[in-house]
């Protein structure tokens, strides 16, 4: 398990108000209890905030036949809908929340190429309203594999969540369980699979990134 490069500078900034904090607040009249309590708040606060940009070392042998699960979270939307942006058709939306707890790492689905990648600004409704996916700020990724069957991803941001990072690029490839992106403070992640792929997740499941298989071309 280490430190994902995306929390080195929120880490050093925490850790410098945490060392500023803890002394001033040792001036401040109150019963000593009351110290000790406002110390291991901010040590608490702190920690979380070194957990939350954990990066876990997770193996993964590449498999063209499925689609893993990009992020880790809960499964709140298995829908077939119409997708405008890129694909003009039915699409088969599996949805995964990352509560502020989670990994926010975002790793690809699929081994491929990557034809299209797109940001948009946006709102900050809650990452779980049924109208995050098009109205958030968001990311949208479209990688094609070898067999010409493209998959979407869109990272969307949530109302805590205001900083999406995308590495993605237009014709660069990608294989299955790299990483092309990171969503900061709760989120949300997309995918827009071929109608007709064998969905094996299930609605409010626990799922894990890189881990668990959301579909079976």
């Amino acid at each position: 398990m280490g430190v994902h490069k995306e929390g080195y500078l929120i880490i050093l900034v925490a850790f410098i108000a945490l060392g500023i904090l803890s002394p001033l607040s040792g001036l401040i009249a109150m019963p000593l209890w009351l110290h000790y309590v406002v110390w291991i708040a901010l040590g608490l606060f702190f920690i979380w905030i070194v957990r939350f940009f954990r990066l876990p070392k997770r193996v993964l042998s590449p498999d063209d036949s499925l689609i893993i699960c990009p992020a880790d979270g809960e499964i709140v939307a298995i829908e077939e809908v119409d997708e405008p942006e890129f694909f003009g058709g039915r699409r088969v939306q599996v949805s995964v929340f990352m509560s502020p707890n989670n990994v926010h790492v975002n790793w690809s689905p699929v081994s491929g190429v990557i034809r299209y990648m797109k940001y948009h600004p946006g709102k900050y409704l809650v990452a779980w309203h049924p109208k995050s996916s098009t109205e958030n700020e968001r990311t949208t990724v479209v990688v094609e594999n070898e067999k010409g069957i493209q998959v979407m991803m869109r990272q969307i941001a949530g109302a805590l969540a205001r900083r999406i990072v995308c590495y993605a690029r237009e014709g660069n490839s990608i294989r299955q369980g790299d990483e092309f992106g990171f969503i900061k403070f709760g989120s949300r992640v997309d995918l827009f699979l071929p109608v007709g792929c064998k969905v094996v997740v299930a609605l409010g499941q626990k799922v894990t990134g890189k881990r668990t298989i959301i579909a079976e071309l």
